[in-house]
C-alpha cells in the first residue's frame, strides 16, 4: 500500500494508519512524500516523517516557482506515475482536497491501482470542493468520518459497498494516553506565555486578490488586542506570500510566537489548552470543539463545512474581527456532537483493509443510480 502526504496536515490525518500496518506482516507500505514537507520556509517537515521510522519513505519535489496549484498537480502526477511503475502498489491512499491528493487519484485510477480516499464526501469551502470531489469520483474505496459524509458519496453515484465510515483518524490521537504534557511542549517550543491563544489563517485561492488586504487586517487586529497568540505559518496556495509578508509585523513582538509548523502531537496540546483560536483552519472546525475551545472562524474558507460548536463566524475586515475579539472571552460553548469518530479509526480502517472482499471492488467503476 502506498500513502501519499503533502502537507503536515493530511500527515496528521494518515499518521496512526500508516504505522499500524506497518505493524502488521500482510502489508507492505509505502509513503510518498512531496508538497509542503519538503519546503524549508514551512518548516521542512519531511523531518517529522523521518522521525516516524517507516520502512519506505520516498521523496518527490512538486514544487514550482510559479507556485500555480495546475503546474504543482502536473509535476506531482509526473513523479508519483514513475514511482509507482517502480513500486507497483496494490492501493494508494490519499487525504482529503488538496492539489497532492488529486494527483494520487488520477495516477491510481490510470494504472489500475485502488485508490482509497479519506475524508471524502466533506464539504469544503473555495476551489477545495472542485478537488475534494473530483478525489471521490477518481476512488473507489472511501473511508469517511460520518454518516452525511457517507450519505453525499452514495448520492454522487458511489455504491454503498464502497464506503466506510470509520470517523477522522486524528480523533485517535486526540485523546491518546501517549501526547506530551504542556510543559514539555512550552519548553520544547521556548513558549514563554501562560496564557495564549492559536492563531492559523490560511490563503483562499478564490480570492487570492484580496489576501493582502485580508492578512493586514487579520495581523492588525491582532496587534490591537493585549493577548498572547501562538501563529503557525499558512499553508502554500496561491496567497500565502501575503500573508508571510504580514507576519512580519509580528517578528520579535514579546506577545507572539510564530512557527512554520509544529509535531502534529505538540499541536494538539497547545490546541487543548489554548483560551481560543481563530483564523480559517479547519482545525477550528474539526479538532477545537472536541476540546471545548472557543473559535473565531474568518472568512469564506471553511464555508458549509460541519459546525460542531458555537463557532463565532466573522468576516475578514478588522473591525469584525475586532468586535469578535472583545467578546470571545465571555463566549461559551454548547454540547458538542462527535460527528467525526469515537476514537477508534484507525481499528476500523484496519479491520476494513483485512476484508478480503474490500480487495475484490472492481478498478473498473460504475455511476450508480440511488
Amino acid at each position: 500500500m502506498l500513502f501519499l502526504t503533502g502537507t503536515r496536515a493530511d500527515f496528521g490525518k494518515i499518521k496512526s494508519l500508516i504505522a499500524a500496518l506497518e505493524a502488521r506482516s500482510e502489508f507492505e507500505v509505502f509513503v510518498f512524500v512531496t508538497g509542503m514537507h519538503l519546503q524549508k520556509e514551512y518548516g521542512y517537515t519531511l523531518i517529522e516523517i523521518q522521525h516516524c521510522g517507516f520502512s519506505h519513505v520516498h521523496t518527490f519535489e512538486n514544487h514550482t516557482h510559479e507556485t500555480t496549484m495546475d503546474l504543482t498537480l502536473a509535476k506531482t502526477i509526473e513523479g508519483l506515475s514513475h514511482y509507482v511503475k517502480q513500486v507497483d502498489p496494490d492501493m494508494i491512499v490519499v487525504h482529503g482536497d488538496r492539489v497532492e491528493t488529486l494527483a494520487g487519484a488520477i495516477v491510481g485510477s490510470l494504472n489500475n491501482i485502488l485508490v482509497a480516499h479519506i475524508e471524502g464526501g466533506e464539504l469544503s469551502g473555495t476551489v477545495d470542493e472542485l478537488i475534494r470531489h473530483s478525489v471521490s469520483k477518481l476512488s473507489h474505496i472511501h473511508f469517511v468520518s460520518n454518516q452525511d459524509a457517507a450519505r453525499r458519496l452514495i448520492q454522487m453515484g458511489e455504491t454503498e459497498t464502497s464506503v466506510f465510515t470509520i470517523g477522522s483518524p486524528d480523533v485517535d490521537i486526540m485523546f491518546s494516553d501517549k501526547l506530551p504534557d504542556l510543559e514539555t511542549v512550552k519548553e520544547y517550543y521556548a513558549i514563554p506565555f501562560h496564557d495564549y491563544a492559536l492563531a492559523m489563517f490560511h490563503p483562499v485561492t478564490t480570492e487570492a486578490g484580496d489576501m493582502k488586504r485580508y492578512a493586514d487586517d487579520f495581523v492588525d487586529a491582532l496587534l490591537e488586542d493585549e493577548r498572547n497568540y501562538v501563529l503557525i505559518y499558512p499553508n502554500n496556495d496561491l496567497g500565502s506570500r501575503y500573508i508571510l509578508d504580514a507576519y512580519k509585523k509580528l517578528e520579535n513582538h514579546k506577545r507572539f510566537r510564530i512557527f512554520p509548523s509544529l509535531r502534529f502531537e505538540y499541536f494538539l496540546v497547545l490546541l487543548h489548552h489554548a483560551k481560543f483560536v481563530i483564523g480559517n483552519s479547519s482545525a477550528g472546525i474539526r479538532e477545537a470543539p472536541y476540546y471545548g475551545i472557543p473559535v473565531i472562524n474568518i472568512g469564506t474558507r471553511q464555508q458549509n463545512r460541519a459546525l460542531h460548536a458555537d463557532i463565532v463566524n466573522v468576516a475578514y475586515d478588522r473591525q469584525s474581527l475586532k468586535t469578535a475579539l472583545s467578546g470571545i472571552a465571555e463566549h461559551t460553548i454548547g454540547e458538542t456532537r462527535s460527528d467525526f469518530g469515537k476514537g477508534d479509526s484507525t481499528k476500523l480502517f484496519i479491520d476494513s483493509v483485512l476484508d478480503a472482499k474490500l480487495w475484490e471492488i472492481n478498478q473498473q467503476k460504475q455511476f450508480r443510480d440511488n
